[in-house]
């Protein structure tokens, strides 16, 4: 396959009963009014991510994944042949069966190159992937990927307070309201005292191009170089008592060793990580699925408010410039009134990256918790086999409201084809098409879909990559 603008999902027909497949080659472009897959489990939907993820890095496009249940990082099992010797430490047998681990690898090699050959893929088109590309995973509060400097919006910024103000606040607010809920104190930006003396303090040092780590802010906490906060005086808006048990408190999260790994690692530099490496475009997987859940929103919440403000400082663009693809949305995207950290840029992104080039890509296998308003400027809806009644009611609603519509069909019609699907088809209604609501069934991966991968295996697999050059 030659570098396109066209990205090569797979095959599509019309919902007329007729099996009139045509190739669904999806104009990149399409993407920058955002996407929305939806399906439970078996449905098929980690596959026709990864194959979405395949494609746009083929065309060049950079790809920053928010993984949360451990699928994505599959992508570092994108084989460059099908030899079956590459795929022998990623095989196991199931219970009782005897072949040996050079027939599992065998059997499973072939199955591979003969599903990939159905789609027309051939090693060459493998080896360009690999040669292409630059996979990395991205572990915060663990070593199995790169470690994450999670609090380097604060302690190593990389946005400019002279040009950037405005973002460089964002930032500085998402920071601080982190390492609040680290310490179980209210992190919210307009009512917490804590946050707003923090944000004070720090934003006098990087303003002043000094410091700002947590000792030099614990320091300042407990020696206020200012007067005054607000109108009022230092010691009226917060006590010196409260400001001594604020500074033990940061002592005490700063002397903890498991906090260490959160304070070392790749700082959070989106430009940086959207360049290519070497000629290759990169595909950033940043996999949380080993952190509990306030971890995971606390995390995620950091990482996606510099991610707006990344976007925030592009100038604009028609193309698809970068995808952010985020897997599991469930927890993270509620309705009213529920908030959580990833809500607010979240929102914003579907509401305002389009202008920028920038397409977001959400996906669910839980849609009932999710708030459809903020969905409804996506222009293109995958949807696959969905469990309850409850679930295609909530999915037609929102695909109702949606850019893409309904393409004539009732709602009741609708969510009759979405209880019929077979694993592996979808229900497509992309906005920018006049083909209406369509049958999708998303190609063979490249990359070998084994399931979640524990941190060992992304471990095993980074090094596998490193030794290679291909990570």
């Amino acid at each position: 396959m030659k570098p396109s603008s066209d990205l090569f999902l797979g095959s599509r027909c019309p919902l007329d009963g007729e099996q009139r497949l045509e190739p669904l080659k999806l104009p990149s472009h399409h993407l920058t009014t955002h996407a929305v897959v939806v399906g439970m489990t078996g449905s098929g939907k980690t596959g026709l991510l990864t194959v979405l993820v395949e494609e746009a890095l083929l065309a060049g496009v950079p790809v920053l994944m928010f993984d949360v249940k451990g699928d994505l990082p599959n992508l570092l099992l994108a084989f460059p042949s099908f030899e079956s010797r590459e795929l022998e430490p990623w095989v196991e047998a199931a219970p009782g069966d005897p072949r040996s681990t050079q027939e599992l690898a065998h059997a499973l090699a072939e199955e591979r190159r003969v599903g990939l050959n159905a789609w027309s893929v051939t090693e060459s088109e493998l080896r360009r992937f690999a040669e292409t590309t630059h996979i990395q995973v991205i572990t915060p509060g663990s070593s199995a990927g790169l470690p994450l400097h999670v609090l380097s919006s604060l302690e190593h910024p990389v946005t400019d307070w002279k040009t950037q103000p405005d973002a460089a606040l964002a930032s500085l607010s998402a920071a601080v309201s982190l390492v609040l809920r680290l310490l179980g104190r209210d992190a919210d930006p307009a009512s917490s005292r804590e946050h707003v003396l923090l944000s004070v303090l720090a934003e006098r040092r990087l303003r002043a191009g000094e410091p700002s780590d947590l000792g030099s802010l614990l320091e300042d906490v407990t020696n206020a170089p200012v007067d005054k906060v607000g109108a009022l005086p230092i010691d009226r808006f917060m006590s010196k008592r409260d400001r001594a048990s604020l500074a033990a408190a940061l002592n005490t999260l700063l002397a903890s060793p498991s906090f260490a790994s959160w304070r070392s690692g790749v700082p959070i530099d989106i430009g940086k990580w959207f360049t290519p490496k070497a000629g290759r475009t990169p595909g950033i997987i940043v996999s949380v699925a080993h952190l509990d859940d306030d971890e995971r929103a606390l995390v995620l919440g950091v990482l996606l408010e510099e991610v707006l403000t990344w976007v925030r400082g592009l100038s604009g663009s028609k193309h698809l410039r970068a995808l952010i693809v985020f897997d599991e949305l469930y927890g993270f995207l509620p309705p009213h009134p529920a908030n959580p950290p990833t809500k607010r840029p979240l929102v914003a992104l579907m509401k305002q990256a389009r202008a920028f080039g920038i397409g977001v890509v959400l996906a669910t296998q839980n849609p009932m918790d999710l708030d459809y308003r903020a969905l409804s400027n996506a222009g293109l809806w995958c949807i696959g086999r969905l469990q309850t009644d409850a679930d295609r009611e909530r999915v037609v609603e929102g695909l109702a409201t949606a850019k893409a519509g309904v393409s004539g069909l009732s709602v009741a019609e609708l969510s009759d084809c979405t209880k019929r699907l077979s694993p592996r088809w979808f229900l497509m209604r992309n906005a920018h098409s006049e083909n209406g609501t369509q049958l999708m069934q998303p190609r063979w991966a490249f990359s070998l879909l084994r399931g979640p991968m524990t941190a060992a295996e992304i471990r095993r697999a980074r090094e596998r990559g490193e030794t290679r050059g291909l990570v």
